[in-house]
């Protein structure tokens, strides 16, 4: 099998999550990717998710959104910092960067500079809200661009409570999917033109995206859908239910009338297929409150693993609510690969997460950990033209980490 992207070069000016993962999903499909870091490292390295108990400060969110990279490590706050990383991108097919529009000018790292200097050279921009606008230069996580900007926070949890906090990266690993997905678009329009061109990508266009069903009827209508109840829904078949072990199931059946008659057997209640008091939808959704509670009973009265066979035989449409060490012994995840094995040479091999697509004939996957900092600094700058002697200089003047 051949990798999809071999020969394609990548070099990484980012740092955090969104643009790095994305990267690392293409260094998965076979892409060269060189990421540059300061000499302290991407701040990432040192961000471990605390909360989670480890037997080290190793970081494995970070080698997941790195994995497979060439590291250099050079300051671009060094007079000659910039103008090593624009020589660095010679040849290469993609400059990847989180700078906001400010540093890019202040470092000399534009899009217009690099296109002019490397024609064919695709410049992927990624951020939280863009190059345009009153916002062009604001800094932004997943936290803020992604989930608070883009209505999504606003739209989450009962009503009366907080709106809830998004958990760690899912906006930046939203987000990685269209930096991945814009670079390959791009990549096939320069195969056409033999051009290079500009790439944005923005964590608040992904969180527009995410909404876009609530959304698209917003931006017509200019109304506020409401907070989800559990108490009383639109629809009871389409809910969350409590199990006698406490377990929660999430009921997920957009079409009630199709479900309600193999629902109704699966709870041991035929007698309210036919109830005069339940047999359209518009009338159990008036009676929601009254069929929640009725539910919750008859749910609270089995284990999870009995309904998980009782409405898997009804052919009914749900789900267990999986915590974490469900999730990651889950034998589906396990039939399709989603995990798999990294060897590292300091702490041995250890498990990851496997590209999230599969291409049949195709080599796709992790090419191995994250690198250390600066680990190929020598290695690429030989590739760059340079010899010892010139290298022993950059790292004399200190623009080498």
């Amino acid at each position: 099998m051949t990798a999809p992207l071999e020969g394609i070069r990548i070099i990484e000016a980012a740092n955090w999550l969104a643009a790095p993962s994305g990267c690392a999903l293409m260094a998965d499909l076979g892409a060269d990717v060189v990421k540059v870091e300061p000499p302290t490292g991407d701040p990432f390295r040192a961000f471990n998710l605390s909360w989670m108990s480890t037997d080290s400060d190793f970081s494995y969110p970070f080698q997941l959104d790195n994995r497979g990279k060439r590291s250099i490590s050079l300051d671009l706050q060094h007079p000659d910092g910039p103008e090593l990383l624009t020589k660095l991108t010679e040849g290469a097919d993609f400059f990847v960067t989180n700078l906001l529009p400010a540093r890019q000018e202040r470092y000399g790292l534009t899009y217009e500079r690099l296109k002019a200097r490397y024609p064919r050279l695709i410049y992927v921009a990624v951020s939280g809200f863009g190059a345009l606008g009153i916002d062009r230069n604001r800094p932004g996580f997943d936290y803020s661009a992604f989930w608070a900007r883009s209505g999504i926070m606003g739209l989450m949890g009962e009503p009366g409570s907080p709106p809830p906090v998004q958990r760690p990266g899912m906006g930046d690993h939203s987000t990685s999917l269209n930096v991945m997905t814009a670079m390959l678009a791009a990549l096939r329009q320069r195969d056409q033109t033999g051009e290079g061109l500009r790439v944005d990508v923005t964590l608040f266009a992904t969180g527009l995206w995410a909404l876009s069903s609530d959304l698209s009827a917003a931006l017509v209508a200019r109304k506020i859908p409401p907070r989800y109840t559990r108490v009383s829904p639109y629809n009871p078949i389409w809910n969350g239910y409590l199990t006698r072990d406490n377990r929660w199931l999430l009921l997920v059946m957009p079409h009630p009338d199709r479900f309600w008659a193999p629902m109704c057997r699966a709870l041991d209640r035929p007698e309210w297929i036919g109830d005069p008091r339940y047999d359209t939808r518009e009338k159990r959704m008036e009676r929601s409150a009254e069929l929640v509670g009725a539910m919750d009973a008859i749910f609270a009265a089995r284990d999870l693993a009995e309904w998980w066979k009782r409405l898997n035989t009804a052919g009914v449409i749900w789900s267990a609510v999986l915590e974490l060490p469900q999730v990651v012994e889950d034998p589906q995840a396990e039939a399709m690969g989603h995990f798999c094995t990294i060897d590292h040479p300091e702490i041995g091999p250890f498990r990851s997460l496997s590209t999230p697509f599969r291409i049949l004939g195709a080599d796709i996957g992790p090419r191995g950990p994250a690198p250390e900092i600066g680990q190929h600094t020598e290695e690429l700058l030989l590739e760059c033209g340079y010899d010892w002697e010139a290298i022993a200089g950059l790292r004399d003047s200190g623009v080498l980490g």
